[in-house]
Formats: C-alpha cells, sequence, structure tokens
C-alpha cells in the first residue's frame, strides 16, 4: 500500500486567532463612522441604524470569541489541501457501529457552524432522544474562499468545482458512499455531486430546491405555486441587490467589507433580516451571538471579497440544473421564510425519485439555526429508507 502524497494528508487544524486580531476589531468597531439614520420606520431601506449599532456594541463589548473557537475545535477541525486549496472542515465520527457518511454543505453568508445544533442530535441520536439507526458520520467542509479554507487565487472555482472537492474530500476520509444535504450554494454544490457521482452520492436533501418554473409551468400554476412565484419575484425585485453586487462587482464591493466590521455585519445581517421566518427581526428565532459568530467568520480570515466570488463565477455560465431529471434518490424540506420554493409537482418533473417532500410550519432561509430539531428529522427521514439494510 503506498503511502498518501503531502497533498492528500489529512491534520487537524487548531484556531487560534492572535489577540491583536480581536483588539484590533474592537478598535475599528469603537471608530465606525455611522451613516445617517433611514428615513422610514422599518428595514426597507436596509437594517435600520439602531439594530445595527446595538449588534457592534455588543460585538465589540460583550461578544465572546475564545467560546466560538472552542466550538469549532471541538467539532474535528481538521485540513486537507484539494485542488491546489487548503479546505477546512469538521469531521465527527459516530461511535454508532451502523452510522453512515452525511456531507452538509453552506452557502453564503452561512458557514460551517450554520449546523453546529445538528452535529449532535445527527451523530448521537440516542443522547437527544432518537433512533442509534438514524446516525451519521458528519462531514462539514468550508468552501474555497470562505471560513478557513484557503482562497482562490485563478478563476473557475464555481459551485460544480467545488463538487469535485468535495467528492475527493469524501474518498479522502474513507468513505465511499454517502449521503448530501445542502442550502442556499450549497444545494448547487449537492446537485452536482448526485450528478457527476451518483454511484457514491446514494441521496440526497434539500432545504433551497433548485427548481425554477418554466413559462408554461408558470401559466399553468395552482394558486399555491402563484404564491411561491410571487414570492420569487419578491425576492428578485426587492431583496437581492447583494447578490447583483457581488456576481458582477465582488472586488469593489470587497474593499469595503474587508474594511469595515460595522459594513461587513450590515451586509451580512441584510440576509438574517430579509430571510428568516422572523417578521424582519433575526434576533428573535437566532441567538444574537450566533449571527455574530457567523459574521466572524468572514471577518477574521477576510473572506468577504473572496467568498462573493462565487456569486461571480456563477454569473459567466456555472452550474445551471442538468435538462434531465435527477436519477438519485431526493428529499426536500420546504421552509415558509424561504424565498425559493417548489411545489412537490415541480420537484418530481426534476427528479426520479422523489423520497420526501415536506412544506413546514416555521423556518427560513437559515433553518439549521433557525428551527435546528425540524431540520434534523427531515435529514433522517429523507436518508431511513436509503440505508443500506
Amino acid at each position: 500500500m503506498t503511502s498518501p502524497s503531502a497533498n492528500d494528508v489529512v491534520e487537524p487544524f487548531t484556531i487560534a486567532v492572535p489577540d491583536v486580531e480581536l483588539l484590533d476589531l474592537r478598535s475599528r468597531l469603537a471608530a465606525t463612522r455611522w451613516p445617517d439614520r433611514e428615513t422610514v420606520p422599518d428595514g426597507s431601506q436596509g437594517p435600520q441604524l439602531d439594530r445595527i449599532r446595538a449588534l457592534c456594541d455588543h460585538w465589540a463589548t460583550g461578544y465572546d470569541w475564545r467560546r466560538t473557537e472552542k466550538v469549532i475545535n471541538d467539532l474535528g477541525s481538521s485540513r486537507t489541501t484539494i485542488d491546489g486549496i487548503d479546505v477546512h472542515f469538521l469531521h465527527v465520527r459516530s461511535a454508532e457501529p451502523d452510522a453512515v457518511p452525511l456531507l452538509l454543505c453552506h452557502g453564503w453568508p452561512g458557514s460551517v457552524l450554520e449546523f453546529r445544533h445538528l452535529v449532535g442530535p445527527l451523530t448521537d441520536p440516542v443522547a437527544h432522544g432518537g433512533d442509534a439507526r438514524d446516525a451519521f458520520h458528519v462531514v462539514i467542509p468550508s468552501m474555497p474562499g470562505f471560513g478557513f479554507s484557503g482562497k482562490p487565487t485563478t478563476t473557475g472555482w464555481n459551485a460544480s468545482r467545488v463538487a469535485d472537492a468535495w467528492i475527493t474530500l469524501m474518498r479522502r476520509l474513507s468513505h465511499d458512499t454517502w449521503f448530501a444535504q445542502g442550502g442556499d450554494w450549497g444545494s448547487a454544490v449537492v446537485e452536482q455531486i448526485s450528478r457527476k457521482a451518483p454511484e457514491r452520492c446514494l441521496g440526497v436533501h434539500f432545504n433551497l430546491p433548485l427548481v425554477f418554473p418554466t413559462e408554461q409551468e408558470m401559466s399553468e400554476a395552482t394558486a399555491e405555486e402563484r404564491r411561491m412565484i410571487a414570492r420569487a419575484q419578491r425576492y428578485q425585485d426587492e431583496l437581492s441587490a447583494y447578490a447583483r453586487e457581488q456576481a458582477t462587482r465582488p472586488q469593489t464591493i470587497g474593499y469595503s467589507l474587508s474594511d469595515s466590521p460595522a459594513g461587513l455585519a450590515a451586509w451580512i445581517y441584510t440576509l438574517f433580516q430579509d430571510v428568516t421566518d422572523s417578521g424582519g427581526d433575526p434576533e428573535e428565532v437566532i441567538d444574537r451571538d450566533e449571527i455574530l459568530d457567523d459574521v466572524m467568520l468572514y471577518w477574521l480570515p477576510n473572506a468577504a471579497a473572496s467568498s462573493a466570488r462565487l456569486y461571480w463565477e456563477e454569473s459567466r455560465g456555472g452550474t445551471a440544473p442538468g435538462g434531465t431529471p435527477n436519477p438519485v434518490p431526493a428529499g426536500f424540506s420546504v421552509f415558509p421564510g424561504e424565498a425559493v420554493q417548489a411545489s412537490r409537482r415541480w420537484v418530481e418533473r426534476r427528479y426520479e425519485t422523489v423520497v420526501h417532500y415536506d412544506q413546514l410550519e416555521r423556518g427560513g432561509h437559515f433553518a439549521a439555526l433557525e428551527q435546528p430539531d425540524v431540520l434534523t428529522e427531515q435529514i433522517r427521514t429523507t436518508f431511513r429508507g436509503l440505508r443500506a439494510p
């Protein structure tokens, strides 16, 4: 048996941010030059001044990064090099003998910490009131340009290339077959994985379906489907300015977001405000420190511009869903606060085997943070019948 090359090595990766970086952050927050107050009584112009000031005041005086750093390190923080990029990932093995591998894929502005509340129930279901037969080994990678993964220095890192990297990662971790779950850009990555390696990826689950109705489907839409179309149109018309900026000028916005922590917080908080199931008050459904944890995984590694470039890559002919139905068994969880939704009949025209479809009562785009127990059970239900007997 040949030994792995240096580039194949998987090694522990301890996060240890120098104190000087945390002091610099506090100094920048204290020196923030704030804009004028909004001229509307709500968040329709973007997050309100008082809300972002309060968030940043807490960030500077009450937030504890070391607590979060320990969470990351305790979740099997590891690193390996794939396709020239240092990939940071979390790898938590279950003690259950029949556990199966599960790849969890985040998007923007998500991070590996988006799944923090799922890891325990998925890897140790008995300890969380579940069944040992639902156990998973969990792998959660940071996409290139995100979090503590390396940053691409050339073009070409779209969702399809990330999918190739994650297929390599799972093989390198000795997982010959696995299941995969994703939302946001993670959905695009999981879709590509299932089409590239259907013999390895044995089932997929999405909490953001990459299903976009055709003109004929829109003309034949039911009342429920018309509501979904209207919701997606509102997102496109009113809430997607960040995506357009990142798809056309990621470097331009990168200067501001890399220099100003308050600016970065507001840029990311906008998404928590707009697409959570919270009525525009995300801190009602996600702990304020967990929102800041997410922001920190863009601030500390200076990943604002590098993560935004994924939008630029995808806008140049990236990873549109395939033209033929996906053969891999698939499950879908449609949360009411999600901007992009799909009916069961739209889904069934694009996936050969829909093993699970559910419309939930609560939750939004950040389902793993908003409704972790619900999402955990949706994942278990999707893959329960796909496990080897």
